[in-house]
């Protein structure tokens, strides 16, 4: 059996890799913006797959997948780590109205995200 370590770094190891090809793949669909619009996708969806999982593993028995989903694939494609250095630069550009909106935007959007996925999650599974 693989080990808890072996599952959070085999999905970490996943994670980051989609994370870096849905951040080329925003930028190549939308263009480049000084609004970090790539990771604040990121972040909503990965809250919102968060909150599939969450559902799912409870109801079908894959809590000891957890590891390996929530703390390696999720852990490792959510940027919660590349929005505060997002956050700093705007402020360090002085644009604190976009650093604001950027805050309330990545905060607000991705628990409304997790609930989504919570919601959309029992209607599958329950």
């Amino acid at each position: 059996m693989i080990s808890s370590v072996s599952m959070v770094a085999l999905g970490g190891a996943i994670g980051a890799v989609c994370r870096y090809l849905a951040g080329l793949g925003i930028i190549r669909l939308l263009g480049h913006h000084d609004f970090p619009v790539a990771i604040l996708t990121v972040n909503i969806l990965g809250s919102f797959l968060m909150g599939m999982f969450v559902v799912a593993a409870a109801l079908r028995d894959l809590t000891w997948a957890s590891p390996l989903v929530m703390t390696g694939l999720l852990g490792g494609f959510t940027t919660f780590s590349a929005f505060s250095l997002e956050t700093a630069n705007l402020i360090e550009r002085g644009a604190f109205g976009q650093a604001a909106l950027y805050v309330a935007l990545s905060v607000g959007l991705s628990v409304s995200g997790l609930f989504l996925g919570l919601m959309a999650a029992r209607g599958v599974f329950a």
